[in-house]
């Protein structure tokens, strides 16, 4: 049985970790570089570090930043926000970054996908799917309509979520990281019937992310046929669940995990 991974997200805005309800409300959990050594240090599997508003403000995640936190950590950490060229998937793989996760500037331009698993490895590359369960959404392969958005959830993308998941794995993706827009910061769980359909028709892992807010939403979602990892904002930063008593927890019911310690 392969290992499931817990992964702790940050998301910065002007160098502060921040996390909100449906990616607005946003209130301040504290320092970011802080948090991935806390992280790191309590036995999370891997970090994901995006600059919620890199790609709004059109300027590029902050290089100092992803540096730091590199010097801080042991473990996988992706950054994503903002990364729309080749230059730009460079500088941070030469910061430390262990993974970058794009989605704005590859709806744009899917080939540059092709062109980035290429040069650095599909390994490196992540895509970041945000999607909202609406009744406008294109037809797809799901009972659900879910359709894709960017620019930090505000602009539709007129795409179907399960195809262009496909798509991306088609054309290189590493991973896909799958937030559910009308899940995220819910703390009701996660969109389980998305989530699976995704891991169904892909051949590359699955990242689960927006609803986490109990441990059983976790072992839900990692179950076979389900997600590969699970990511998590706001029960960590703000105290609701600890690391080791969520993996000890998932080790009994029979979630297989890399343990703490």
């Amino acid at each position: 049985m392969l290992t499931k991974r817990l992964i702790a997200c940050l998301d910065v805005q002007d160098g502060r970790t921040v996390k909100g309800t449906n990616f607005v409300n946003l209130r301040d959990a504290g320092d970011p570089v802080a948090l991935a050594a806390r992280y790191a240090q309590e036995g999370i599997d891997e970090l994901v570090l995006l600059d919620i508003t890199a790609t709004v403000e059109k300027r590029r995640t902050l290089i100092e930043l992803v540096r730091n936190v590199a010097r801080e950590v042991n473990i996988p950490f992706t950054v994503g926000g903002g990364i729309g060229a080749v230059a730009d998937v460079e500088a941070l793989l030469l910061s430390g970054a262990d993974k970058v996760s794009l989605n704005s500037s590859v709806l744009r331009e899917p080939g540059l996908i092709d062109e980035l698993a290429r040069r650095f490895g599909s390994q490196a590359i992540v895509v970041a799917v945000d999607a909202r369960q609406t009744p406008e959404a294109p037809a797809g392969p799901a009972p659900e309509a879910w359709e894709v958005f960017t620019h930090g959830g505000r602009r539709p993308a007129g795409r179907e979520a399960i195809a262009w998941c496909c798509e991306a794995a088609e054309r290189g993706a590493g991973e896909i990281l799958l937030t559910s827009m009308s899940h995220d910061g819910t703390r009701d769980g996660y969109a389980l019937g998305l989530t699976s359909g995704v891991a169904a028709a892909v051949g590359v892992p699955v990242i689960a992310s927006g609803g986490a807010g109990a441990a059983p939403h976790f072992r839900d979602v990692l179950r076979p046929g389900g997600a590969d990892a699970a990511l998590a904002a706001s029960v960590f930063h703000f105290g609701d669940l600890s690391v080791a008593g969520l993996k000890n927890y998932l080790l009994a019911e029979g979630i297989a995990m890399r343990p703490v310690g």
